[in-house]
């Protein structure tokens, strides 16, 4: 990661959304065709200690199929990021910054997954109850069994029955 900052490397892409496996399993199922964009670009600034501190841009986006709770119909959901990350040496510095700090704080590592950052991000997008703006069937306020209803006619009344029983009457 300290490279691609320090060069101010930019990566870009167009991804399957089904080759983010926990963002696929969130929807109601994806086409083969549905992607995620991306870019990323590192850029290295100068820190408190004035020693440079390696960032990372993200910029992500897709549209992702999800059931609208309100009334209970397929919602493309679109999911949008756009978020820096500064990078620090290690986990104990990243827990103290991150309470400190307004900005993301990840550790640098050899082995950094730009892949899982993005699916991570996008996650995070899925709002909690996602819904059309406008619903395009009124949501079913009510619901009706004919057989319950029907049921419900044939049953004595029970405080009929204890007045019975308390007159001393039998059926």
């Amino acid at each position: 990661m300290a490279a691609f900052a320090e060069h101010g490397a930019n990566l870009s892409g167009r991804t399957p959304l089904l080759a983010f496996t926990r963002l696929a399993a969130e929807t109601t199922g994806t086409s083969p065709e549905a992607e995620v964009t991306w870019a990323a670009e590192g850029e290295q600034r100068t820190g408190v200690t004035g020693a440079a501190v390696p960032w990372l841009h993200l910029v992500a986006g897709a549209n992702v199929p999800l059931v609208c709770q309100r009334c209970l119909a397929p919602v493309d959901i679109g999911l949008t990021v756009d978020r820096w990350f500064r990078f620090v040496e290690d986990e104990e510095t990243a827990a103290i910054e991150d309470e400190e700090s307004e900005e993301d704080i990840l550790v640098a590592s050899r082995d950094f997954d730009l892949h899982a950052l993005i699916e991570d991000e996008l996650l995070m997008e899925i709002p909690v109850t996602p819904r059309h703006e406008v619903c395009p069937d009124a949501p079913p306020l009510s619901a009706a069994d004919a057989d319950f209803d029907a049921a419900g006619g044939s049953r004595p009344n029970p405080f009929a029955v204890l007045g019975k029983l308390r007159s001393g009457e039998s059926k």
